[in-house]
């Protein structure tokens, strides 16, 4: 399909407005540039019954904030489910103040609590620090489930692009330590170490998130280039430390056709049904990466919001009626 005829206009929006891209900033500066950007296209904030900041401990020492949102109040007596939810930004920017629109959203339509993960950035944090400050407050979360009103048996994990590379790594080490996660909601992860795929050929330019802007990212995370290949980076193609893939959660994953990294989402999607998983997939036609963040501005966006809460009910065995 054509681009859809709002995205054309964000595009030109953002080409006028004549910001630097985010690789001709420093790290600091494109935090702070993307913090001031990220709510203008978003859906309005729904009001939640509470919000609160926590700190979490993690296994280096440090401890990172997670911001827990309840819907509505708390019933210990019957605990609520939650999704675990991490953020996009190329590891290096990004946080739970950038994605609050979008998790208040979650919260509001799956009827779940959330909790957004702070995990720490590069490149002050390379690989894999993101990786374990994103499954030790997985980890958390499960041993101090019913302290929060949460049932440790209805969790799901979540994120948009890295973010969603995190949850799929996620997902994987739950299984191996015994943690059953209802589903993995992955939106437009990242999941190949090398942008080799044909969306990249194509999309790699124009589209928002840029070839040069991908690389840029990978630089101030990694470590150096034999992380590429580590399946924590890398979960569709990387072979150190590559571990099975049969038995983790049911996964539901949302691409978009005109995004650099749809193909890798459509191929993990793939990788995960060939090892036996239960996976919905969709690419939302006419969309562009990121478009989950457009959804006050960009008609269409609502509606892959509608079908990402749907998929997190059905996960927790929610009836529609409860809405």
């Amino acid at each position: 399909m054509p681009l859809n005829p709002t995205i054309e206009q964000v595009l030109d929006m953002i080409a006028r407005a004549k910001r630097p891209a985010y690789h001709d900033l420093t790290p600091q500066a494109a935090r702070a540039s993307y913090e001031k950007s990220a709510p203008i296209l978003e859906v309005p904030a729904a009001p939640m019954f509470s919000v609160e900041d926590i700190d979490v401990p993690m296994r280096d020492g440090a401890s990172i904030r997670v911001r827990l949102y309840h819907p509505v109040e708390p019933q210990w007596a019957t605990p609520a489910p939650a999704l675990v939810y991490y953020h996009g930004g190329g590891f290096t920017v990004g946080s739970v103040n950038t994605h609050d629109a979008i998790c208040r959203m979650f919260a509001r339509d799956a009827q779940c609590v959330v909790m957004s993960v702070d995990y720490r950035l590069a490149p002050e944090h390379k690989f894999p620090t993101a990786v374990h400050d994103a499954f030790d407050a997985l980890h958390w979360l499960h041993e101090n489930a019913l302290i929060y009103g949460v049932d440790a048996n209805r969790i799901a994990v979540g994120g948009d692009s890295a973010g969603g590379t995190l949850a799929t790594v996620c997902a994987v080490l739950a299984r191996d330590a015994g943690i059953a996660l209802a589903l993995q909601l992955l939106i437009y992860p990242g999941t190949t170490g090398h942008q080799q795929t044909d969306s990249h050929e194509r999309l790699s330019d124009g589209y928002l998130l840029s070839g040069d802007t991908i690389q840029w990212f990978f630089e101030q995370y990694l470590r150096e280039p034999a992380d590429r290949n580590d399946w924590r980076f890398a979960p569709l193609d990387g072979t150190r430390g590559a571990p099975g893939f049969h038995g983790v959660a049911p996964a539901w994953i949302a691409t978009a056709e005109y995004d650099p990294l749809s193909d890798e989402g459509e191929a993990y999607a793939r990788k995960l049904r060939e090892a036996g998983n239960a996976v919905a997939f969709t690419c939302y036609a006419g969309m562009i990466h990121e478009f989950f963040k457009m959804g006050g501005y960009v008609p269409g966006v609502t509606a892959a919001h509608a079908d990402a809460a749907a998929a997190l009910r059905a996960a927790f065995d929610i009836g529609q009626e409860a809405r």
